[in-house]
């Protein structure tokens, strides 16, 4: 075995996990999931069935990652953010089982703040940045930040998380990255 789980944890039968990566105290790996390498999952996090993630992502404490959620390469999941799986559940009518789940794509880089909520059934862009506390009911761009409840776009950051200033030609240049970005039409890319 070339990753870590601590003793208070529990790995189902049929995983794939990466080299490196950490599973600490009090947390689950439900069977069919497939882990990156360099991945660290704190404490209490619950990991479904089938669950997709890259490598190097960071997984906080107290976060559920549930079936028909996909994290692709450096996504960070703050503490105790919530995803979903089913847009209108009810227990008297319940809807168990990945026919019933709507899915949720998360893309390179995305950073998810604490207590943060993502309703199923969106994208979030790559190197986007969710608010603390922010509950997203849509999909998110490459590169916005989104603030609120519901979350709205309140500016951009960079792919090394630097707050980007366009200039009246609609440039934007980050100096931790060397880095390059233009916004048009409400979209940034990286120049």
């Amino acid at each position: 075995m070339d990753y870590f789980v601590h003793d208070s944890s529990y790995v189902d039968d049929n995983c794939e996990i990466g080299e490196g990566t950490k599973i600490w105290h009090f947390s689950h790996i439900q069977s069919g999931s497939r882990i990156g390498k360099k991945c660290v999952f704190g404490q209490n996090v619950n990991v479904g069935n089938n669950v997709k993630i890259g490598d190097f992502c960071k997984i906080q404490n107290n976060v559920s990652i549930y079936e028909g959620v996909e994290l692709q390469d450096y996504v960070f999941c703050g503490p105790s953010m919530v995803f979903t799986n089913v847009l209108d559940p009810r227990c008297m009518y319940p809807q168990q089982g990945s026919e019933f789940y709507v899915k949720t794509l998360v893309k390179v880089g995305a950073s998810i703040g604490a207590n943060a909520t993502i309703v199923c059934g969106i994208t979030l862009g790559k190197h986007s940045f969710i608010a603390a506390g922010a509950v997203v009911t849509k999909d998110v761009p490459d590169y916005a930040l989104v603030t609120g409840i519901p979350a709205k776009i309140s500016g951009w950051f960079s792919e090394s998380g630097n707050r980007l200033e366009f200039d009246e030609n609609g440039y934007a240049f980050c100096k931790k990255s060397n880095k390059k970005y233009r916004i048009n039409n409400g979209r940034v890319s990286e120049v």
